[in-house]
């Protein structure tokens, strides 16, 4: 616990990343009609869950008006409401949805978290954008103690989590394939893939509601393994 408390501090003054500061900030300070009442969060957005978190599920990035709105990684958009219901509908969080930072949500066995904690242009950091916020993964990674599971949500997400897991978990050659469902063993850890919650895998019936709670159950069962 502790450990994840320092790397949340880091996370949330880190200004590593020019293009992604002036990003952030701009969208914070300018804000869309419909959130113009509301004061934005604007700084990188640490992880959220259980710090005996067996289950780690990771993101892209945060919205820019949904995590860099509310400070919570998928709370205040879309993909958010999805992932956040079948969350609840597969016994990880207290509530169906997820509104703020203070709205009583708890994860049970769940961590969630990103390859890239700044809202970026176009949804797209750079290589080195991505670079820069991998260690901060890598290190979330460790300090999850009883972590099984990995559920990187999109390909950006597994290839991130691939490269943060080089840290604590053998990588086999050649790197595994994404794919929803595909699964990867990495020494004690496995890595599921599942297609991102964005509009428009949902909207389109690329990624439905049975397909995300069939890989959520599916890392719950593997996280219940003892081996």
């Amino acid at each position: 616990m502790r450990a994840l408390v320092q790397i949340e501090r880091e996370i949330i003054v880190c200004r590593m990343c020019p293009r992604l500061v002036a990003w952030r900030e701009r969208t914070a300070a300018e804000k869309v009609p419909r959130f113009a009442d509301q004061e934005y969060w604007g700084k990188p957005v640490p992880g959220f869950g259980d710090a005996a978190a067996r289950v780690l599920l990771v993101g892209l990035a945060p919205a820019a008006n949904g995590a860099n709105r509310t400070g919570r990684v998928f709370t205040g958009d879309r993909s958010g409401d999805f992932l956040y219901a079948a969350l609840h509908r597969t016994g990880f969080a207290n509530r169906a949805t997820s509104v703020s930072r203070e709205d009583g949500v708890r994860l049970t066995g769940a961590y969630l978290t990103a390859v890239n904690r700044c809202a970026p242009p176009g949804n797209r950091p750079t290589p080195v954008e991505r670079d820069a916020c991998l260690p901060f993964l890598a290190r979330e990674v460790q300090a999850l103690a009883d972590l099984r599971v990995v559920v990187a949500l999109g390909a950006f997400a597994w290839d991130g989590a691939l490269r943060a897991l080089r840290e604590s978990a053998p990588v086999p050659r050649p790197k595994p394939r994404f794919g929803h469902a595909a699964e990867a063993r990495l020494g004690s850890l496995t890595l599921l893939g599942c297609f991102h919650p964005s509009q428009q895998n949902t909207f389109t019936g690329k990624l439905t509601e049975p397909m995300l709670d069939a890989v959520l159950s599916r890392a719950a069962d593997l996280a219940s393994r003892t081996s």
